[in-house]
């Protein structure tokens, strides 16, 4: 049964046949409506390399090319001419001896034992092949080859007239020739010199021919000679790309970055070992800051958490329980506050969006001081020594200043004596009188979440520092710390280099709270 239906082309074969026509129109509109981007974009990319070594051999051809054609040009029309120029010679030789002499056609047979007859002087100095013809155009010595006589000859053979001429070429056998004819005068006769020029265009085939082969050779080198100078030149540029390619196929940043040399390729090579070496810290700060901010969270979240469950049995709380649980809720929800605020500010690495300007430290350490004084209700005193205007952002270097007046006024809670403020150019200090700062711990207090010993029972999240560290690097500068003589410490930071300063030191000195 399936016979019939296969006949007439109407059974099972003809749906795979459809089915094809349907998947290639399905690809065809696919292809129509972006599928060509898409295939641009999976194809695999042209070898810079390869790009390289084929510009330079199609260079290097088209010179050499252009090179051997000019110069095949030039030698072959200087052989012509000058093979031209000698037959010429010859022509005019033998017209000058039949105007001046009368000769008969016997005087140029090769019969001469002397040799030193008028066709000595023709065939001596070039290879001239010489045919006699006598009165009416009839050959009296053949040339060799025998030279075509037809009727321009025979009429010149008739001529009175000594030394007219008459040239044309012609084929003998194999071999092209130039042949001109040479009237003696009187109807005597005529004489026929010869010059064959298949050899010298079979000489400039040859010429050709080796031209040919010299560009070839010269392309062949020139395309292995460009090959080679291309793996030199992208051999960098390929070990980059692969490097490149596995950071971005494994995220690994401690891959080896090829920098060699002293050329654009080494320079980008450096630059991009510097990316990643700087990704590579961001991603380390990145964890650390993660890794201690969820250290950090969980006291406080730990903390708020138990006091939640004690609000299960606030009614069967007395009312100084009650008190003191509402107190320490708020407490933890402000400390928790704080500390995001602060992991905020810090992961964001101090890159405030405001633009650079021109910003007096004096008026930032004014500012600063009066909004210590409100919050904290310190006495704090600024002095100014040569304060520097400097290019910067004012809200982060206010930020770091009030950072240091609250360190200082948390450590110096008791003290009577006021916390001082010194801008001495470029360089802004904190100056307390509280318990100072251990040796050990002098190089760790910017450190993020660190606190030392006597700060432990203290609230804070040990990152205000850290954030004076970050605004002082972000400003060219650096933050320091000492103990301060007779007790107490010295806190600050510089930034970067002052465009310029006052006249003279000044000293603003404020009390109290709200001040």
């Amino acid at each position: 049964m399936s016979g019939p239906r296969d006949r007439t082309g109407t059974g099972p074969r003809t749906r795979p046949g459809r089915r094809l026509r349907a998947r290639l129109r399905s690809r065809l509109r696919s292809w129509r409506s972006g599928g060509s981007a898409a295939w641009l974009r999976t194809r695999k990319p042209a070898s810079l390399r390869t790009a390289f070594a084929v510009a330079f051999a199609a260079g290097a051809a088209a010179v050499t090319l252009l090179v051997g054609f000019l110069s095949y040009d030039a030698a072959a029309r200087l052989v012509r001419v000058d093979e031209k120029s000698v037959f010429s010679q010859v022509v005019r030789d033998l017209r000058s001896q039949v105007q001046e002499k009368q000769f008969v056609p016997a005087d140029y047979t090769s019969a001469d034992p002397d040799h030193d007859g008028p066709r000595d002087d023709l065939t001596r100095p070039t290879r001239t092949e010489v045919q006699i013809l006598g009165a009416g155009g009839r050959i009296v010595e053949p040339g060799r080859p025998a030279l075509p006589v037809g009727a321009a000859e025979r009429r010149i053979a008739t001529g009175a007239q000594a030394g007219r001429d008459t040239e044309r070429e012609a084929d003998i056998g194999d071999e092209e020739y130039h042949v001109a004819t040479v009237a003696l005068g009187g109807g005597r006769g005529a004489v026929q010199v010869a010059q064959k020029f298949s050899e010298t265009e079979d000489l400039l085939s040859a010429l050709q021919q080796r031209t040919a082969l010299l560009a070839a050779a010269v392309i062949a080198l020139s395309g292995a000679g460009g090959w080679w100078l291309a793996r030199r030149i992208t051999g960098r540029l390929v070990r980059l790309t692969s490097v490149a390619e596995k950071v971005a196929e494994h995220g690994r940043l401690d891959v080896p970055v090829p920098v060699a040399g002293r050329d654009e390729v080494a320079r980008l090579g450096r630059a991009f070992d510097d990316m990643l070496g700087r990704l590579a810290s961001a991603v380390q700060d990145q964890q650390r800051l993660v890794q201690d901010a969820g250290h950090e969270l969980r006291t406080p979240l730990t903390s708020l958490r138990t006091n939640i469950s004690l609000l299960k049995r606030f009614d069967e709380l007395p009312p100084d329980a009650r008190d003191e649980l509402l107190a320490d809720l708020a407490g933890e929800a402000r400390e928790l506050s704080d500390l995001v605020n602060e992991l905020v500010d810090l992961a964001a690495g101090q890159r405030d969006d405001d633009p650079l300007s021109d910003v007096s430290l004096a008026e930032v350490a004014e500012k600063a001081a009066a909004s210590a004084r409100r919050r904290t209700g310190r006495e704090i005193t600024v002095r100014t020594i040569r304060p520097a205007v400097v290019e910067g952002r004012s809200a982060a270097l206010h930020r770091a200043l009030t950072n240091l007046l609250e360190n200082a006024a948390k450590f110096d809670a008791g003290g009577t004596e006021p916390i001082e403020v010194l801008v001495t150019g470029a360089r802004i200090e904190v100056l307390d009188r509280g318990p100072g700062i251990t040796d050990a711990d002098l190089t760790r207090v910017f450190d993020r979440f660190y606190r030392a010993a006597t700060a432990r029972g203290l609230p804070g999240s040990g990152l205000g520092l850290a954030i004076v560290r970050e605004i002082a690097t972000a400003h060219g500068g650096h933050a320091f710390a000492t103990r301060r003589p007779g007790g107490g410490a010295t806190l600050g930071f510089t930034v970067g280099t002052g465009k310029g300063g006052g006249t003279g030191a000044g000293s603003t000195t404020g009390t109290g709270a709200g001040a």
